[in-house]
């Protein structure tokens, strides 16, 4: 459950919200005490969404779709085929959790809001995704700085639909399952969020985007083309600052899904502290 805003407070490092959005916030908060009294085992809590809500999901799903058949790789576009998430109106998480349980073995955990990438990343490793409930501001539909219903269900529930990009999921959960310092653990998060977030596959027409954010933002499908895209490469991954809040400026792309399991695959597989503390030593 990581989006623009993952690991940021967005009560104290802003969350995109004003005074005029106050409706909004109290919307979301009342959606997220639903997951907060939440008991793993327990049937995840229906949200009666508003006809509003519907309504800003049927706007942003569609034309999210429109920029998907241009701008998202075909492995992407195959596997949201396969969720078969409607377009009509926002689903209940317990509906499309039950669905990627039968084609993934995942299931949908619901979260209150952002989950720190330890628990959030770990809980991959037993096919289990923390997703909130609560649908983005409608005052700003095309840019979420926080998680939302939209950027879980879209982005990362239409991957993990796929055997292969729910591997990868399974990987780096283990990873951050395997390792124990504080470095490592934030190495692990570099690398899920240049790949599983914001993740580039080659295409002939240019590189296509598989990775969460950007293909639950519509603003993020406008611009990531004219980042800095470079071939996928942990070791380089070293170098490079981030910010989780705006539009990237570096981004990665691999060859094909193929080679994206050649290299992220198989450095979730095998990372260990050693392996990341010598990763950062030698590039720094």
């Amino acid at each position: 459950m990581t989006t623009a805003g993952d690991g940021v407070d967005i009560e104290s490092a802003g969350s995109g919200l004003t005074d005029e959005s106050s409706a909004y916030r109290k919307r979301r908060d009342e959606i997220a005490a639903l997951a907060a009294d939440h008991t793993v085992g327990d049937p995840i809590p229906e949200v009666e969404y508003t006809d509003a809500e519907h309504a800003l999901w049927r706007l942003v799903s569609q034309r999210l779709a429109e920029r998907h058949r241009h701008l998202a790789a075909p492995e992407f576009l195959a596997a949201a085929e396969r969720l078969d998430v409607t377009g009509e109106g926002v689903p209940q998480l317990r509906d499309v959790s039950d669905r990627l349980h039968g084609l993934t073995g995942f299931r949908l955990r619901p979260a209150a809001g952002v989950v720190p990438f330890a628990l959030f990343c770990g809980s991959l490793a037993d096919r289990y995704f923390h997703s909130t409930q609560y649908l983005r501001d409608g005052a700003t539909p095309f840019y979420s700085t926080e998680p939302d219903i939209l950027h879980e269900v879209i982005g990362h529930g239409s991957a993990m639909a796929d055997d292969r990009f729910a591997a990868l999921y399974r990987l780096a959960g283990e990873a951050v399952r395997r390792v124990e310092s504080e470095t490592a653990v934030q190495f692990v998060a570099k690398t899920f969020w240049f790949t599983i977030e914001c993740g580039l596959l080659d295409a002939a027409d240019g590189p296509r985007a598989y990775g969460a954010s950007i293909v639950s933002s519509y603003g993020e499908l406008e611009h990531f083309r004219s980042a800095d895209i470079r071939p996928l490469d942990i070791a380089d991954m070293v170098h490079v600052d981030y910010d989780i809040t705006q539009y990237q400026t570096t981004l990665y792309s691999a060859r094909s899904l193929a080679h994206l399991e050649d290299v992220a695959g198989e450095f979730w597989a095998s990372c260990d502290d050693t392996s990341i503390e010598k990763l950062l030593v030698v590039d720094i």
